[in-house]
């Protein structure tokens, strides 16, 4: 075979990114302050100042990057940010796919009661909660949390925009190791090997 209908094989290197979690996946999983309002009505739980923890959250980054002005160039205050928005978004998001998982719990035990020759999912002795109930119950909780957990990812993402001057946006950071393990490239080595 002459080297000009060789074929040259260049080794492209992929760079794999390890996508982070934006607002809009915490907005898709977590109770809205509708959502979070017919919940306590129904579940006779608190009504939670929607509005009040998100302005909190807000004005206590915009406060606390004030007071880091002088120390921080704008670089290190923005990565400074990045981290504290960043954790809030994932809290929330971490809270919103438990309460999604307490929700259909919740559905699967109401479920079974619907059929009545099932005999484990009776309701207990009077005077105590039936496991359904329960689980609607943990769930009702979970939700507020998650709504309360996404008001404050809100204003963190806010204060960030204030104080930044543009949107913030999950960071995405390479994975350590983007290939094959040595191990897999190894194994490709000796199986080309064998032909």
């Amino acid at each position: 075979m002459s080297s000009s209908t060789r074929s040259t094989k260049t080794k492209a290197r992929v760079v794999q990114l390890r996508k982070g979690t934006t607002l809009e996946m915490v907005r898709l999983c977590c109770p809205d302050g509708r959502q979070a309002t017919l919940i306590s009505e129904s579940f006779g739980l608190p009504v939670l100042d929607s509005d009040g923890i998100r302005e909190f959250h807000e004005r206590s980054l915009i406060e606390g990057a004030d007071t880091l002005s002088e120390g921080l160039s704008e670089k290190a205050m923005q990565i400074h940010l990045q981290r504290i928005v960043g954790s809030h978004v994932g809290s929330a998001y971490g809270a919103g796919q438990f309460y999604s998982k307490a929700v259909t719990e919740a559905k699967d035990a109401t479920a079974k009661l619907a059929n009545d020759t099932r005999d484990e999912d009776i309701d207990g002795p009077v005077g105590f909660d039936s496991k359904a109930q329960r689980k609607r119950e943990f769930a009702a909780e979970m939700g507020l949390q998650a709504h309360a957990l996404r008001m404050a990812a809100e204003g963190a993402v806010a204060a960030y925009e204030h104080v930044v001057g543009e949107a913030w946006k999950p960071y995405e950071r390479q994975t350590e190791n983007p290939g094959q393990t040595v191990n897999r490239q190894a194994a490709d080595l000796q199986m080309a090997a064998l032909g």
